[in-house]
């Protein structure tokens, strides 16, 4: 690994260098590459530089030690002792970053919330989701906008669409993906016994023009009239659109605006991503089979997560990891959550390494 490190610095300064070419700054598709890149390794960099200097001072030390006097001796080893723990620790970090970046981070976020089993507690259930991800995303500074808002009769949540932007938020909100179960009881049970239900959390990279190009031919786009709950019409012009990708069978419908092209354009943002989530699953052929690596059929079985009010507790089942603050996790608090679930990661990239 540490063969690499010069390498990474030597590219780090030149790109550094680059950026100021108006070559590069004329071509935005180049300009965005290097910037990332750029992004990417500066905290590799920083980590090899602290590491340089440690070194060096190390050295110092070394080469002071046979010239000094017995107490000038005592320091210098115990300055030895102290760089030698901080160089590990530093190179357990080092190891860390020089991990294989996932090529969505960086990247905004579609984040798309369905009730599943267990009829209008599910739905309910589906928008305490919501509110817990939009309260995440302000206590990060992320900014929501939310494309599509189905709500069911009872304040729940049918199904909600939701572009979540922020320079970490693919990093963070990738592990959200797949089927949540609740139990508790539900504000319909009048006698108070307690249920199980479900609701499904897609998480996919916002996927931009230049990332994917999509011929107009392979789309049929359809307008008709808004719609609100129940039925009854919002809108009195063709606004909603519904637009079916033909090759694969994709259908994505927007009506939340009162503009034909706003719906429009909100819909081939939710197309392109799913489109480029397709593509990059060589085994995934159709929407379904990507649906069902994260979220499967939304049945309580299949659950990622459990959320269990009578026991204020969030159980994450991937990874085995339990915590007793479930009000505090829905209020916003999911860094406790998401780090163990960062970690777990990191660790098996490493492991996979040795």
């Amino acid at each position: 690994m540490f063969d690499r490190v010069q390498a990474l610095e030597d590219e780090f300064v030149s790109l550094e260098a680059s950026m100021s070419d108006p070559e590069l700054v004329s071509d935005q598709a180049r300009l965005r590459e290097v910037t990332r890149r750029y992004k990417d390794l500066g905290p590799v960099v920083d980590c090899i530089r602290r590491r340089k200097a440690l070194l060096a001072d190390a050295e110092a030390a070394r080469e002071l030690l046979p010239l000094a006097s017995d107490d000038e001796r005592a320091h210098l080893r115990q300055e030895l002792a102290d760089s030698e723990t901080a160089l590990a620790a530093l190179e357990d970090e080092l190891r860390a970053l020089m991990l294989p970046k996932d090529p969505n981070d960086g990247r905004s976020v579609i984040v798309e919330i369905r009730g599943a089993e267990g009829g209008e507690e599910a739905n309910l259930f589906a928008r305490d989701l919501y509110d817990m991800y939009r309260a995440h995303a302000a206590a990060k500074g992320w900014t929501v906008e939310v494309l599509s808002l189905d709500s069911s009769d009872l304040g729940g949540v049918n199904q909600v669409t939701m572009l979540v932007k922020g320079d970490d938020a693919w990093s963070r909100l990738k592990f959200e993906g797949g089927t949540h179960r609740v139990q508790r009881v539900p504000v319909t049970e009048s006698q108070g016994r307690i249920h199980t239900s479900s609701a499904t959390v897609l998480v996919l990279p916002e996927a931009e023009e230049i990332d994917l190009q999509i011929d107009d031919n392979d789309l049929q786009v359809d307008v008709y009239r808004s719609s609100g709950a129940g039925g009854q019409s919002v809108n009195t012009t063709d606004s909603a659109v519904r637009i079916t990708h033909k090759p694969s069978g994709l259908v994505v419908t927007m009506q939340d605006e009162r503009s034909q092209l706003q719906n429009k354009a909100r819909a081939m943002t939710v197309l392109r991503s799913r489109l480029m989530k397709l593509a990059e699953d060589e085994q995934a052929a159709t929407q379904s089979a990507e649906r069902r690596a994260q979220v499967g059929g939304g049945g309580r079985g299949e659950k990622i997560r459990t959320y269990n009010f009578k026991e204020n507790r969030l159980t994450d089942h991937r990874i085995g990891f339990t915590i007793y603050r479930l009000q505090d996790v829905l209020a916003g608090d999911l860094d406790e959550t998401i780090d163990a679930l960062a970690a777990d990661e990191r660790a098996r990239q490493l492991a996979g390494q040795t």
